[in-house]
């Protein structure tokens, strides 16, 4: 291509003439090439969905794909924009992307990347029956398990244990030693339950560190709803309530919304006018240890590989730390960032999104890379380690005509050393 080709003006003019479906194909073809170029082990995958705010006026109709909705970064004020990965565990690299309506829930996506995902690994002669996808329970519904079910795919997710409080009783003798050395603190049970319009086989697991966060976190919420009702009872005990029954009753409801707090607090609003309303409230301490016993640091995973071991069902399922990382990386405004995005149309919006998963697919690549020759190192790490190799130029002064230029590179740290080589960049250094 010609130089003035690769203009950033050009660049967005060409934009405009990628359909959704060449976008699609492109993924496809890449992707094909990277799987098969890398030898990148597909056997295990992990799926999951996020948004990113952008700062698309609201009057702007040309971007319907930007819409408001459930914001995962907060920002309730700002259109978003949806995104779905495929990921492998071999290196966290993206294979599957969708980019979608910001104002669609996640599970209402799952069965066009399932159809993305049968389709391109059937297209690459991967056979599909051997394929795990990992998946949370953000994706659940009696739908899209049958889409599952239906489709060659394997799977391990995962259930809401407060929907399964026959499991969440069974007691902790049943619980034994996952692997201590790779999973501490962490026991388990499995047996076979009723889920999603079939059965399947489910693990239960128990881990102490999730337990006690968990209780730390409740204990707050806790205390700062019984503050919040303890200001309730001050100001009605002052007679100064400007509220009638039910507008009190909802401002107690507000305050007891959090998860679970209606089963620890209980309270008590008598009187029949303004000035003689009173509000007691306690917390019911066998409550609340019922409710640490029964769910606090539980969780319920599901699948149809019944061959693995228990071991293996639950590295599956943590493996979705990969996708995780992943999104994090996108949200990260200086290295392989997906906002600030400066695209105001559906269609460069798309294309935005195809290329940032791209960039994230070749950041991904040479980590797994450079973990395979021995260093371990985040995206980041990496590219900060590579940004340091700079090259110099020297000018010498003339002793008559023009001066001479020498171009060198700086100085390498043994990490940069083997990156350079590893990389083969020496293709790319000046040469005198």
């Amino acid at each position: 291509l010609p130089r003035e080709a690769l203009d950033h003006r050009r660049f967005w003019e060409a934009m405009d003439a990628i359909s959704p479906t060449q976008l699609a194909e492109i993924e496809r073809r890449v992707v094909a090439d990277m799987v098969e170029s890398f030898d990148l082990d597909c056997s295990g995958l992990v799926l999951d969905m996020t948004n990113f705010a952008t700062y698309i006026d609201s009057a702007n109709d040309k971007a319907p794909i930007a819409r408001r909705g459930h914001a995962k970064q907060k920002r309730t004020d700002l259109r978003l924009v949806g995104l779905g990965l495929v990921i492998s565990l071999d290196g966290g690299v993206p294979l599957v992307s969708h980019a979608y309506g910001g104002d669609r829930p996640d599970v209402t996506q799952f069965p066009l990347m399932v159809d993305e995902l049968v389709s391109r690994f059937g297209a690459l002669g991967l056979p599909a029956d051997e394929l795990t996808l990992v998946y949370d329970a953000g994706q659940d519904s009696k739908k899209n398990q049958t889409k599952m079910a239906e489709s060659p795919l394997h799977f391990v997710g995962s259930l809401p244990p407060s929907d399964h409080l026959e499991l969440m009783a069974v007691s902790r003798r049943r619980y034994r030693v996952v692997n201590e050395e790779a999973f501490p603190a962490l026991t388990a049970f499995e047996s076979r339950s009723s889920a999603l319009g079939g059965k399947y086989r489910v693990v239960v697991t128990h881990s102490q560190n999730l337990h006690d966060l968990q209780l730390q976190g409740f204990s707050q919420t806790l205390a700062k709803a019984c503050g919040q009702l303890a200001e309730v009872s001050a100001r009605l005990g002052r007679g100064k309530a400007r509220k009638d029954r039910a507008e009190l009753e909802a401002e107690i409801a507000r305050i007891l919304a959090p998860r679970w707090l209606e089963r620890v607090i209980s309270f008590e609003l008598t009187g029949d006018s303004q000035a003689t309303y009173r509000l007691s409230f306690g917390i019911d301490a066998r409550a609340q240890k019922a409710l640490e016993t029964e769910l606090f640091g539980k969780r319920v995973l599901f699948t149809d590989r019944d061959n693995w071991s228990i071991a293996e069902v639950v590295a599956a399922y943590r493996s979705q730390s990969g996708v995780e990382a992943d999104f994090r990386q996108m949200k990260d405004p200086k290295v392989v960032g997906f906002s600030p995005m400066f695209h105001w149309t559906e269609q460069k919006i798309r294309v935005h999104a195809a290329y940032c998963v791209l960039a994230l697919a070749v950041a991904r690549l040479m980590a797994r890379e450079a973990r395979n020759a021995g260093m371990t190192m985040s995206v980041r790490e990496l590219l900060s380690s590579l940004g340091r190799i700079q090259e110099t130029v020297m000018i010498y002064p003339s002793t008559g005509g023009r001066p001479r230029a020498r171009r060198m590179l700086t100085e390498m740290d043994p990490a940069q050393a083997r990156l350079y080589e590893l990389y083969g960049l020496d293709a790319y250094a000046p040469r005198n």
